[in-house]
């Protein structure tokens, strides 16, 4: 499998969102009639959108908003909101200050340590609002944080890094032992990142909850370009999948599996979907909500599997609030607002009535799908043109 690229080395060709379209089906629904919702570890949730562990997109307040939306925003552990009682001021100056200034902030940002009373705070101030409390931290804080998190009523318990597999060696430190750790937490325990059938299948095997999948597609992340490591998101998605549908065939247990990064619009969480995740992390779409704590950027945290300094801020712009962002109705037609409208639309015409059907429709090869008959919206830079 794979093409000759030099003398006796093949390499397998692999795609992104935009190398795909998907084909309507011969029968078509009424997208208000399709189910959304997805589960994890009994946990069923109207929505396969989560807001990704980002201190410029996920506080305690926009996380609420995504529970009562029906969807998920996951709260990052290692970043401001566990450092300070009440980030909202240098949150508020990062989002006003020049690039000049805001890397002035940012460097001193995460020099305070982490309290520990801030992330029972943090979890308990979620669970009043009566919706799922996410939380997030990088592999070294997994297992003091899990405990933490686990007492203080968290729904579920994320581990994220750069590049995730099952066997890790250090003589440094100390390396997370995540067979360990989802045994011995009573809550649902989520690992990534990872990108192949074999990583994902020795994250299930450990006993992980569901398996974050990609390395390198985000907005923020660099990691493709500093370290020329990743895999192009239908692609990953694809083989992951069949990692997940292999486990379920062999123990009966269905664990999800959540592609996080590289979607900005409806399509492309669409194209996600039916590579086979169950549901989608963003992180650029929702650090464009009025609501969100960075007010249109976002910037690498602690958590960082971006492997950007923490200097580093990015400007996404704001894009209405968060309702219209998540559920509608648009106010822009470039596919950024009503993500979960676009969904839902794109199942009625490929004659998906559920996620899993997703999973079934047919994919095509079509590199010509961002461009094709668009010329009048490059023109006037509308739609797709833009």
């Amino acid at each position: 499998m794979g093409e000759w690229i030099g003398i006796n080395r093949r390499a397998r060709r692999c795609y992104g969102f935009d190398e795909v379209a998907l084909v309507p089906g011969a029968l078509t629904l009424n997208p208000n009639e399709v189910d959304t919702s997805w589960e994890i570890s009994g946990l069923k949730l109207d929505i396969p959108i989560i807001a990704a562990a980002m201190d410029g997109v996920v506080d305690v307040n926009f996380a609420i908003a995504m529970g009562k939306l029906g969807a998920i925003g996951v709260l990052n552990l290692d970043g401001v909101q566990t450092r300070y009682e009440d980030p909202s001021q240098i949150l508020s100056d990062i989002s006003k200050a020049s690039n000049e200034e805001a890397t002035e902030i940012l460097q001193k940002l995460y020099q305070p340590e982490i309290k520990e009373s801030l992330i029972r705070k943090r979890i308990q101030q979620i669970k009043a609002a009566k919706v799922p409390a996410f939380v997030s931290c990088i592999p070294q804080n997994a297992e003091k944080f899990g405990k933490i998190s686990q007492e203080s009523g968290a729904d579920c318990f994320i581990i994220q890094s750069q590049v995730s597999s099952a066997r890790h060696l250090s003589k440094e430190y100390k390396v997370c032992d995540y067979g360990k750790l989802c045994k011995e937490l009573k809550i649902p325990v989520a690992i990534g990142n990872a990108v192949t059938y074999k990583m994902t299948l020795d994250l299930l095997e450990l006993g992980a909850s569901a398996v974050l999948i990609g390395v390198g597609p985000g907005a923020a992340c660099t990691t493709r370009g500093v370290l020329g490591i990743g895999v192009p998101q239908v692609t990953a998605t694809i083989d992951a999948a069949a990692a997940r549908d292999y486990y379920f065939k062999r123990t009966g247990k269905y664990i999800p599996i959540i592609t996080d990064g590289g979607m900005r619009i409806g399509g492309e969480i669409c194209k996600a979907i039916a590579s086979g995740a169950d549901s989608v992390m963003v992180g650029s779409s929702f650090a464009r909500a009025q609501e969100a704590p960075g007010r249109g950027y976002h910037w690498g945290m602690a958590t960082s599997h971006a492997n950007l300094p923490r200097g580093t801020r990015i400007k996404v712009g704001t894009s209405g609030t968060l309702e219209q962002i998540l559920v509608g109705p648009a106010t822009v037609d470039d596919g950024s607002q009503n993500l979960v409208g676009a969904l839902k639309t794109s199942m009625g015409s490929l004659g998906a009535q559920n996620i899993k059907e997703m999973h079934d429709v047919e994919i095509i090869i079509a590199p010509s799908i961002q461009t094709e008959g668009k010329v009048f919206q490059v023109v006037q830079r509308v739609g797709m043109g833009k």
